[in-house]
Formats: C-alpha cells, sequence, structure tokens
C-alpha cells in the first residue's frame, strides 16, 4: 500500500517506518517545515506529527503545528477519500478516574488541549464523510527504542535505564510507589495501527495495555538504588499520577476483525 507517516523522525515515526518498509509497503512522509504533502492516490496517512512536550506553553505554536496542521490533513484525506489514522493521547483524561473514550475529558495542558480538539475535529468527519474511514488512537504511555531525543519527555523505562547505565542510582518523585501509570511498548502500539488497516470502521479507540505499574516498580526493573525527590511545582497541577486504558471498545473492534 501506500502510505504517508508525518512525524516520521520522531520515536514512534522512526519504529513505524521500519514496520511498514519490512512488510513492503511504499511510502512517503512528511516533517514540520516540509512542503504540504500530497495525499492523492494514498491508501493511507499515518498522523504522528506533533509537538509532544506535556510542558510546552507556547500555545500558539502548539495549535498551528497539533491543531491546525491536523484539521487540513483531515480535510484533504477526506476530499480525495483517503483512509488516516491519527495519534491522540490519554492525556486528554487529565486527572479524572475512568478511561473509556466515552468518559468525561480533563485536558490539563496546551498538548492535550490540541489532542482532544483535534479528535473532536475528526468526529465531525467521521458523521459526515462516509467515503474514508479515519480513524483515532488516545496512546496511553508508550515506550521502547529511539526514544533519545525526547529527554525529559522521554518515557520512565528510557529514563530509568539511562540513569542507571549513567549515574548508578534512578531518581523518581516522592510517593513514587502510588504513581501507576499504563505503559505500551511500541511494538504493540505498531501492531495496533497494522491492524486496523483492515478494519473498516471509524472511531476512536484506547491503545494501552489495561495493567497499570508504578513508576516505582519500573524504577526497581534498573536499580535497587533509588533516590526520591519533590514534585516540581509547574507538574503539580497536570501530572497523571494514574491511569489505565479501558480497552473494551479496541478488544471487541479487534475480535470482530477475526470473523
Amino acid at each position: 500500500m501506500k502510505i504517508l507517516v508525518t512525524g516520521y523522525q520522531g520515536f514512534i515515526g522512526k519504529n513505524i517506518v521500519r514496520s511498514l518498509l519490512a512488510d513492503g509497503h511504499d511510502l512517503a512522509y512528511f516533517e514540520w517545515g516540509d512542503d504540504l504533502p500530497n495525499v492523492k492516490g494514498l491508501d493511507w496517512v499515518i498522523h504522528l506529527g506533533a509537538i509532544t512536550s506535556t510542558t510546552e506553553r507556547n500555545i500558539d505554536l502548539v495549535m498551528t503545528q497539533n491543531y491546525d496542521f491536523s484539521c487540513w490533513l483531515l480535510d484533504v484525506c477526506a476530499y480525495h477519500g483517503v483512509n488516516i489514522q491519527y495519534a491522540s493521547s490519554a492525556s486528554v483524561y487529565g486527572l479524572g478516574s475512568s478511561f473509556k473514550e466515552t468518559s468525561s475529558v480533563d485536558p490539563r495542558t496546551p498538548y492535550a488541549w490540541s489532542k482532544y480538539m483535534v479528535e473532536r475535529y475528526a468526529t465531525k468527519y467521521i458523521k459526515s464523510n462516509p467515503s474514508c474511514l479515519i480513524q483515532g488512537f488516545r496512546y496511553f504511555n508508550v515506550h521502547g527504542p529511539h526514544e533519545d531525543h525526547k529527554h525529559d519527555q522521554a518515557s520512565p523505562y528510557h529514563k530509568f535505564k539511562l540513569q542507571a547505565e549513567q549515574q548508578g542510582f534512578v531518581t523518581v518523585f516522592e510517593d513514587s510507589d502510588n504513581y501507576r501509570r499504563d505503559f505500551i511498548h511500541v511494538n504493540d502500539v505498531i501492531n495496533i495501527h497494522k491492524r486496523f488497516f483492515n478494519i473498516k470502521k471509524s472511531g476512536l479507540w484506547n491503545v494501552g495495555t489495561g495493567e497499570p505499574i508504578s513508576f516505582m516498580d519500573v524504577a526497581r526493573t534498573f536499580t535497587g538504588n533509588i533516590k526520591t525527590i519533590p514534585m516540581p511545582e509547574n507538574l503539580k497541577d497536570s501530572y497523571q499520577k494514574y491511569t489505565c486504558a479501558d480497552l473494551t471498545r479496541l478488544n471487541y473492534t479487534l475480535a470482530q476483525e477475526q470473523k
């Protein structure tokens, strides 16, 4: 198939490009700053490109790259009848305790708001453009190869591994035994994307494991030498202490694929 991947130089992008090339797909690529892509004649667009920093406070920048461009891409895909998968985020749930796709949302950062607004825009097209598939995935905490460039935004798996190797100990926030998140490996995320090529349904799905793990347990996989620090003030109002994907909709959809 002919597939455009946006954000192909990012963490998930690099991994999905490698997997799709291995499967023999014909790929096109887009990164911010390139000429706008031509989607006509493509089978799929996989839209991963975005400012992913949850601490970015330049709202105009986030809106331009995350929201405006995503809306433009949805527009041209709908116009040309091209199927699109786009990355959303569990950050839209904020400090909520229910993680179903139909649960109330609580975006706490410009990044989270931008993702939720793209979801709302996509929902409009799902209702009015049955000619193409529009599949959104709310990623939970993805980890795996090629996280190096993310620095502070890298997953605890990546950061704790580097800390253990480079300084002989791992630094975690105080009370990290009670900070539990749904961590999913990037290969499992890619598998979902590829399986959905065969699912003729538009919508929005959680992508996680449904099994949260504490930050302290992640740290212990790399070393027993663990130090604690206070939670930074700038994170206290937005930091998700708990996430756990409700996979009811995802599992049901995948089960239908097998029938």
